[in-house]
């Protein structure tokens, strides 16, 4: 078992900044690859960025108007926690993020992004408004 609370989220100006955090509790961190996903209203669930357990391997969403040069993901191994750093903000990133993590051999080490449904555990969500 494993925990994920994030944090991080709020109100910000189109072109602005964010960085969200997901602490995780419970198990070795490091056995865990690591995944931001967000969900707009009425929109379903949508991957965002992973990092594996090596800490080398990332993948960005790769969709028109991505998120891929924008967003940051990183991984502090020594404090349990996952970030995304999130540049250039747009009023289209308006979302709930959030972060979710599966057991790291569950998944290919270096790949593509995998669906939302071959992570095991999820934090509550934290919300990310950007204004126009």
């Amino acid at each position: 078992q494993v925990q994920l609370v994030e944090s991080g989220g709020g109100l910000v100006e189109a072109g602005g900044s964010l960085r969200l955090s997901c602490a995780a509790s419970g198990r070795t961190f490091t056995s865990f690859a690591m995944a931001w996903f967000r969900q707009a209203p009425g929109k379903e669930r949508e991957f965002v960025a992973d990092i594996r357990s090596g800490d080398i391997y990332t993948n960005y969403a790769n969709a028109a108007d991505s998120v891929k040069g924008r967003f940051t993901i990183s991984r502090d191994n020594a404090k349990n926690t996952v970030y995304l750093q999130m540049n250039s903000l747009k009023p289209e990133d308006t979302a709930v993020y959030y972060c979710a993590a599966v057991l790291a051999y569950k998944i290919p080490v270096a790949g593509p992004p995998v669906g939302a449904n071959r992570y095991d555990y999820w934090g509550q969500g934290t919300q990310v408004t950007v204004s126009s």
